[in-house]
């Protein structure tokens, strides 16, 4: 003879014997397979599929962006061009613009794409380009010779202007080129799409 709890063991049993093998039916007739606990198998599968592809093209964007860097023969991007305007006479802004100009350029040259920058100076900031008071007269010429994508502009006007003061001839170092007036051009590079920035 059975004990009650053996009968209410068994009625329990059974019972969860039957919702599972009715819920087991029911997700095979519709090719899905319950798991407790979880979603639905179909919904599972959409989620790891985009999860997948959103990897995959991930890793894809990775992989082009990596091979245009140090592919030399990938398809270069558009040329870039900066101007760099100095209007003081502070050592530190002519070489935090020199190290501006290194900067810029070995980022495009590491992804392969050319760049062209003009450091153009006028009013104090002509002290930059000239023979007899640059702090950075040195740097400028190892530049010219290792980052030839870099030009240097002296203002006509301004060294008019300090001959006229100094009652003396104002030398322009051989790196740099003199304009007629610095704001000028640095409003016509503009005027053709060139990117500003004073350091």
């Amino acid at each position: 003879m059975f004990s009650f709890q053996s009968v209410v063991k068994f009625v329990a049993m059974s019972a969860a014997a039957v919702l599972a093998a009715t819920s087991l039916a029911r997700a095979e007739q519709g090719g899905k397979y319950w798991v407790p606990g979880e979603q639905s198998a179909t919904y599972r599968t959409s989620d790891v599929q985009k999860s997948k592809k959103a990897r995959a093209m991930a890793e894809m964007r990775e992989r082009s962006a990596y091979a245009r860097m140090h592919d030399p023969a990938a398809p270069k991007g558009k040329e870039h061009h900066l101007i760099l305007q100095v209007n003081s006479n502070d050592p530190a802004a002519m070489n935090l613009t020199l190290n501006n100009a290194t900067n810029v350029t070995e980022y495009y040259k590491g992804l392969g794409e050319k760049v062209k920058i003009e450091v153009v100076t006028f009013g104090p900031g002509l002290h930059m380009l000239r023979e007899d008071t640059s702090p950075v007269k040195a740097r400028i010429e190892e530049m010219a010779l290792s980052i030839p994508e870099v030009s240097f502009k002296a203002c006509g006007n301004t060294q008019e202007k300090m001959q006229k003061a100094e009652n003396k001839s104002i030398p322009i170092i051989k790196q740099a080129e003199v304009v007629k007036s610095g704001v000028v051009r640095v409003m016509e590079l503009q005027e053709k799409g060139w990117a500003y920035v004073k350091p």
